[in-house]
């Protein structure tokens, strides 16, 4: 037990090529050393294994029985110590993991499909679980719960969440194909007068729209809340109600609607990426991020009508 301080990683890679070279000066060589310094870690080995390890014979020096002994343990713990200090080589196609993700319904039907395809392409071996949002925020991502968020940050997340902005969603009005007021539905008053359908998990109807309408002294006519901008599409195009969504929700979903720019300004939707900086530098969590923002831009491309860029 007396010798075990003099151990360290240094003195084992020391050996290991004192034993192959059977040379002070080589071994101080490869590892950068001066001779003199080189000596004195053969000195400390000779200690700390109670053996002489390299002997004089003639001009040079030899391995002792002990060292030649020693030799395959050596080198197989400086080549497994190696292996734990060098970061792995990553390759999706070897990935054998599930990773779950939280998103709104919306995002989550839209997103899916283009996703898998990604992924499946990339690495077969990886599984999904989309989970709805909830009541709960960044606890579910400090725990390992959920891996990765996607939507806008909670005002009240934990301040260690990274969160990466990934798109901005301009919001456009719908009614269904043949709706009476159609044509005039970009007009302030008209809009503010049509009937309504919000979507809103929580079922409260007022946000930007109506602030904006309220500048003017106008209100929306908020006859339905549904739970969902897909719930919302659904009703519109079915009935004389109207909404406001993101364009590429109508897009990907082929929903019979027709859509229109809003009579009044309003702040894009913003869609961001957000996880717990334990796994920032997990390589198969970073390519996952990247996967998932490379898919939103392709929706957001196709919905415009151009590519995504690369």
């Amino acid at each position: 037990m007396r010798n075990l301080q003099l151990i360290d990683l240094g003195l084992l890679t020391a050996l290991d090529l004192l034993i192959e070279t059977e040379s002070v000066t080589m071994a101080a060589e490869r590892l950068g050393r001066s001779v003199p310094a080189m000596s004195r870690t053969l000195a400390r080995l000779r200690l700390a294994i109670g053996d002489p390890l390299l002997v004089r014979a003639g001009r040079g020096l030899v391995a002792t029985p002990r060292a030649l002994a020693l030799k395959p343990r050596v080198a197989a713990l400086v080549a497994e110590a190696r292996a734990v200090l060098t970061p792995d080589s990553f390759s999706p196609a070897r990935l054998d993991r599930r990773f779950t993700l939280r998103a709104s319904e919306d995002l989550a039907a839209v997103l899916a499909p283009p996703l898998l395809e990604r992924i499946a392409a990339q690495a077969p071996g990886v599984r999904l679980c989309l989970l709805p949002e909830g009541e709960e925020q960044s606890d579910a991502l400090r725990d390992g719960r959920i891996d990765l968020d996607i939507g806008a940050r909670g005002d009240d997340w934990a301040p260690e969440i990274v969160t990466r902005t990934v798109l901005h969603l301009p919001l456009v009005g719908f009614a269904r194909p043949g709706h009476p007021r159609l044509p005039a539905l970009t007009q302030m008053e008209v809009f503010a007068a049509a009937g309504h359908v919000a979507a809103t998990r929580r079922g409260v109807a007022e946000g930007p729209i109506d602030r904006a309408l309220a500048a003017h002294g106008l209100a929306r006519q908020v006859l339905l809340t549904v739970p969902s901008a897909t719930a919302a599409l659904a009703v519109v195009a079915r009935s004389d109600l109207v909404t406001a969504a993101p364009a590429l929700l109508a897009t990907q979903l082929s929903l019979d609607v027709a859509a229109f720019p809003l009579p009044v300004p309003t702040p894009p939707m913003t869609l961001a990426i957000s996880w717990h900086p334990r796994v920032s530098a997990d390589p198969a969590h970073s390519w996952l991020r990247g996967e998932v923002a490379a898919a939103l831009a392709d929706l957001a491309a196709s919905a415009s009508g151009q590519s995504a860029p690369r």
